[in-house]
Parts: structure tokens; C-alpha cells; sequence
């Protein structure tokens, strides 16, 4: 399986320090880089300039050459070589899972098979899927950047992969402080990245391990002939997004005003957003009224507040314009609306209808 692209490919975007990385395990296996950096197209002079990036399709020249040559999928990160084929085996094991959650924690147990020297373990709270590695034996510190970020990479990638879905990260750590190429970070994980933290980890939307593999064993077959653009791919369709966008709609109003706004939580641009939504059949404005009269309804059930407060804490402007989006919506003016839910059913108690 090749290496994953860290970043999209014409930008030269990923740091020469992973580059450099990868020459550091031709070191260790006493063998000459010149081949696959000349399949790069990276010069001795780009390698050593402080700063440099090279573009994704740079990087995967580099480490499909490297891997193969080799014949170590970890390019020289472990206590021993992950021969060419041990990340298919992986995926290859994981493919049968009924859903996302069981194929992470296959890919996790098997995982061990190869190495023991870092453990990959998927912990659920509060809604929030965590993936972690612990170091089970200390990392020689020229690869440890690179292993870390690497085998997370590898891990998002397959799962975007498996369930045909982009699975936006909530937060992303490393147990090392900030490199010098930090800004790297963001477009290969998500904004939110702390540094020295305890285990290196992606954290996401547990509702994503629910979600069935769409992929078989022919699909398999022709990812991972080319596996590199297709697992690290920055997937189109979001299968949760609706829901998202709903949630942070209900729970940061005040945050959320502008598709602007709403797409920088979402980690997205305003124009994927719109597409993606559009793509589900819906729109942005579709989920705001949604969400609008959801909270109207509620508050005009549950409360006794004026209408034109009632208004405002739905979004609206004014009362007028409240009351015209109320209409259409209900058929009821909000005022008729309360009245009508506050009159008990026959045989139905008022304190039913309202409760404290």
C-alpha cells in the first residue's frame, strides 16, 4: 500500500522534513536514496534547504519508491520491517466489518501483528470517537514525527475510504512540540491541533462508527493499486453534514449567522458546504428554517414569552417578519398557534400540553 498524501496534489505543501525522514530510513538500512529522490524530482539541494515543501505528487513518487524498495511499508520507523502488502493486509481484514466502529477495531487488533512497538486503540465518550496511539517502546526521534502522523494518516484515510465519506476531525494531538512546519498540520488533520499532549490522536463524531462500509473486495483490489490518492482523498460528501450543520445551528446560534461562520466550525469552505448540502438535497437556508421553527414551536408551547421575544431568540429580526415565516410554516399566526396548543385535547390535561 503507498504512503498517504499529505496534502492535495500542485501545491508544494508537505514538508521537507517527512522527506527527510524517508531518507533517514534508507540510512538505517544502509541503502542509497538518489533513485527515488530523482524519481521525485527532489534535489540534494531542495533536501537540505530549511523550509522546503514538495507537492503531494512529489511525495508519493518519493514514497512509493522508498516503501518498495525497502520492502518496508514503515520505512524504517519500527524494530522491524513492515514488508510491502502489511497496510492491505490490514485493510484487507478490516473489509467485512459490519460498520465503521467494528472496522477500526479490527484494524486496531490486527495491527499488533505487525508491531508492537506502537499501539493504535479507539476510545467512544460523550458522543466523541477517539483514535489513539500509545508508544509502546520509545520511538528513535529522526522517524517519531513522521511515524505518528503517518499512521494516523493512514487510519483517517482507510476509514474515509471504507465508508465512501469525508469524516471531519474535531481535533487532532501530538505528544511533541509545534514544528517549525505547524501549518502543515491543519490542512492534514483540522485546525484544532494541540501539541504536547499526552498520545498522539484524531478525534471525531461517534455517530460515523455507525456507519456500514460501502467498499468490497473489487474496490480493494483497485484502491490499492494506486493507494495513495484515493485513501488521503479530502472526500466531496460528508455523510453526517446535515446533521451537523443542524446541531451548530441549535447549539451556536450566535456563532453560526453566515454560511462563512458555519462553514470555518465545519472545517469546510462556504462554497463546499453549499455543494454538499445540495448534493443531499437540501440547502443551508432549508435547515436554518428548519431549525427556526423547531425553536419557535417549542418556545411558543413551553413559554409564556411576548412573541417579539420569541422572535428574536429564533433568529428573526422583528416580530413582522417572524410572524410572515411562522405562516407559511404552520398555516397559524404564532399568537393562534400558542393559543391553539394551550387549549387541552377532550380527556387531556393543560399541565400535559405545558409542562413546567
Amino acid at each position: 500500500m503507498s504512503s498517504p498524501s499529505f496534502l492535495r496534489p500542485a501545491r508544494a505543501v508537505t514538508p521537507m522534513a517527512f522527506v527527510r525522514a524517508i531518507v533517514k530510513g534508507y540510512e538505517r538500512y544502509d541503502q542509497d536514496p538518489s533513485e527515488a529522490l530523482k524519481a521525485a524530482q527532489i534535489t540534494p539541494r531542495e533536501l537540505a534547504r530549511p523550509g522546503a515543501r514538495v507537492t503531494a505528487a512529489q511525495f508519493e513518487a518519493l514514497s512509493g519508491h522508498a516503501m518498495q524498495e525497502l520492502d518496508d511499508e514503515a520505512l524504517g520507523w519500527f524494530s522491524r520491517r513492515l514488508p510491502w502488502g502489511s497496510y492491505g493486509m490490514l485493510c484487507r481484514a478490516s473489509l467485512t466489518s459490519p460498520d465503521l466502529g467494528v472496522a477500526i477495531k479490527r484494524w486496531c487488533r490486527h495491527h499488533r501483528l505487525l508491531t508492537e512497538d506502537i499501539g493504535l486503540a479507539l476510545e467512544v465518550a460523550g458522543g466523541v470517537a477517539t483514535l489513539r496511539i500509545g508508544e509502546n517502546r520509545p520511538l528513535d526521534p529522526a522517524f517519531r514525527e513522521f511515524c505518528l502522523v503517518t499512521s494516523l494518516r493512514f487510519m483517517h484515510g482507510y476509514m474515509c475510504w471504507a465508508i465512501d465519506s469525508r469524516i471531519s476531525l474535531r481535533q487532532a494531538g501530538f505528544p511533541f512540540p509545534a514544528p517549525a512546519h505547524r501549518d502543515a498540520y491543519a490542512a492534514m488533520f483540522t485546525p484544532e491541533v494541540r501539541f504536547d499532549a499526552a498520545r498522539a490522536s484524531i478525534a471525531f463524531d461517534e455517530r460515523y462508527l455507525a456507519l456500514p462500509l460501502q467498499r468490497d473486495e473489487r474496490a480493494l483490489r483497485t484502491m490499492l493499486k494506486r493507494a495513495l490518492p484515493l485513501t488521503i482523498l479530502q472526500y466531496r460528501r460528508d455523510r453526517l453534514l446535515g446533521q451537523r450543520v443542524r446541531e451548530l445551528l441549535r447549539s451556536r446560534a450566535a456563532e453560526t449567522t453566515t454560511a462563512e461562520a458555519l462553514a470555518t466550525l465545519l472545517n469546510v469552505s462556504s462554497r463546499t458546504l453549499h455543494r454538499q448540502l445540495q448534493e443531499e438535497g437540501s440547502s443551508l437556508q432549508a435547515l436554518k428554517n428548519e431549525v427556526r421553527h423547531e425553536l419557535a414551536v417549542d418556545l411558543l408551547r413551553r413559554t409564556h414569552r411576548p412573541i417579539k421575544q420569541v422572535a428574536l431568540a429564533a433568529g428573526f429580526r422583528n416580530e413582522k417578519s417572524f410572524s410572515r415565516a411562522f405562516l407559511q410554516w404552520t398555516g397559524l399566526a404564532p399568537r393562534d398557534f400558542r393559543q391553539q396548543a394551550a387549549t387541552p385535547a377532550p380527556g387531556t390535561s393543560r399541565t400535559r400540553d405545558l409542562p413546567p
